[in-house]
């Protein structure tokens, strides 16, 4: 056997051990991945100190390049939340689009503009507002709000920054976020569209049965003070009202990554207090959206060559997101008090921990890979075929969350097997990072947290969340995966 094809078995078993490390051994993801890098460096020919080294060269380089960017998302998310942006969101697009066309805004909304936020997270918030919702969009509403949320929230987390896997890989890959930012919301929002249109047309040909797919109606959990939205509230006008949304220091949060762990979800339960006056909704979105427009500033100015400095400065993605988050910090300081302001802020560093340190691991993989000179073999093998990388990175990453159930670290191990050549095959790495992404999301299922939420959350017996969360997601991947084609082809 040639020492090419060995290191092409070699990565194939260590990604087969990462995965029974987590499933059969229970062994957490984080320290799976990096005992794999080593274990590959080892067998590839490095020496232990050497293995060890590049394991550590690569999370290294990879938080340098992406840790702040995820602190200030995460943060600027947890504060997002706080400050009762999301149930006035879904006021305002009910007004404006009307239920008949809420699954689709509300989809593209959660997967657009909201991507900072946790995925449990999320759940938990919109979930009385998705139940009160539902009768008002028409037949099956229930299957369609929920399918909806599933297919946004997924495509958030993937492929829109500062969604925390669009983070990772994007920093894996040395994708400029202005590019991902560019590059992830297209595909995302087509992504979206797409899928929530298929599912509603399964449904309308009687993929769905209330009887069986469908909870009897009972108290939501996640209560929320103020009752059930309504699309006469004047939350989006006065910034007065505190419905549709738990209070994020009281309500419990199900697993601690940021898209789900393994395991059934209890039922959660949280009563918010009564809270003082909550901004508007344009200026509570204010700081996401102004640090988001600054980072596609840059990479527009970038594209037809324009360079000032004071754009540079303020187009970095990192100054970028660290003014939205000193902007929201200071809003939620004006509205809650500095007290209040802090235990939001407490909240998004409790989380932030164990996603850092599981987005960093991903990088020791692809520096291990990169060092024992795997990448030239798969260059070799791949240079004359642009679509097999694309389609090789989501297979990897379909596989892989099937056996591990988690969204990031699926995404970030695919990518990083290609990261060492991904900008020397005449594809373009943020392809690359779409296609590990969209593969990641494939057939979420019943070892996964966000299954159980969607079940528990939305009403759904489990054959229903079969359909809503695991074959709606499914097809957002496959559907993904052909954009990314797409645009591959156009590029």
């Amino acid at each position: 056997m040639s020492h090419g094809a060995q290191l092409v078995l070699y990565s194939a078993l260590t990604i087969v051990g990462i995965v029974v490390l987590i499933m059969r051994f229970k062994l957490d993801p984080v320290i799976a991945l990096f005992v794999g890098a080593v274990v590959l460096g080892i067998a590839g020919g490095l020496s232990v100190d050497d293995a060890i080294q590049s394991a550590l060269t690569g999370f290294g380089d990879l938080m340098a390049e992406i840790g702040l960017l995820i602190a200030f998302g995460v943060l600027l998310g947890a504060l997002l939340s706080y400050m009762g942006a999301i149930d006035k969101l879904v006021n305002l697009l009910m007004r404006t689009f009307g239920p008949k066309s809420m699954p689709y805004s509300f989809g593209v909304t959660i997967g657009i503009v909201l991507p900072a936020i946790f995925v449990d997270v999320m759940l938990v918030i919109v979930a009385p507002i998705a139940r009160a919702v539902a009768p008002k969009i028409g037949a099956h509403g229930v299957a369609r709000i929920a399918t909806a949320i599933a297919i946004g929230l997924e495509c958030g987390l993937t492929m829109m920054i500062p969604g925390v896997a669009a983070l990772a890989l994007s920093g894996l890959l040395n994708v400029p976020l202005g590019t991902m930012l560019l590059y992830g919301s297209a595909v995302a929002a087509a992504t979206i569209l797409t899928s929530i249109c298929i599912m509603n047309l399964l449904f309308r040909a009687g993929f769905w049965s209330p009887d069986k797919d469908e909870q009897p109606h009972v108290a939501v959990a996640g209560k929320v003070h103020g009752g059930p939205v309504d699309s006469s509230d004047d939350d989006a006008g006065d910034g007065t009202g505190t419905r549709g949304r738990a209070n994020p220091d009281d309500t419990p949060k199900p697993g601690a990554s940021p898209d789900g762990a393994v395991g059934p979800a209890p039922v959660l339960t949280a009563t918010a207090p009564e809270r003082p006056r909550e901004p508007r909704l344009a200026l509570a979105l204010a700081p996401l959206i102004g640090g988001l427009l600054l980072v596609a500033l840059g990479a527009v100015t970038e594209a037809v060559g324009w360079e000032y400095p004071v754009v540079d400065l303020f187009s970095n993605p990192t100054v970028a997101l660290l003014l939205g988050l000193v902007s929201a910090g200071a809003l939620a300081r004006r509205y809650f008090g500095r007290d209040e302001s802090q235990k939001a802020v407490g909240s998004g560093f409790r989380d932030l921990g164990q996603i850092l340190v599981l987005t960093g691991v991903g990088g020791c993989l692809a520096q291990v890979v990169k060092d024992i000179g795997l990448g030239e073999v798969l260059q070799d093998s791949f240079s004359a075929h642009t679509t097999a990388p694309l389609l090789l990175v989501w297979l990897i990453g379909a596989v892989l969350h099937m056996a591990i159930s988690s969204v990031t670290t699926s995404a970030i191990t695919a990518a990083g097997l290609l990261a060492p050549i991904a900008g020397s095959l005449g594809v373009d790495p943020v392809l690359v990072a779409l296609a590990a992404g969209t593969g990641a999301m494939f057939a979420i299922h019943v070892t996964s947290n966000t299954f159980w939420l969607m079940q528990s959350l939305l009403g759904q017996t489990t054959r229903g969340t079969l359909k809503t969360c695991s074959l709606g997601v499914s097809v957002a991947s496959v559907v993904g995966l052909g954009y990314t084609l797409l645009l591959n082809l156009a590029l």
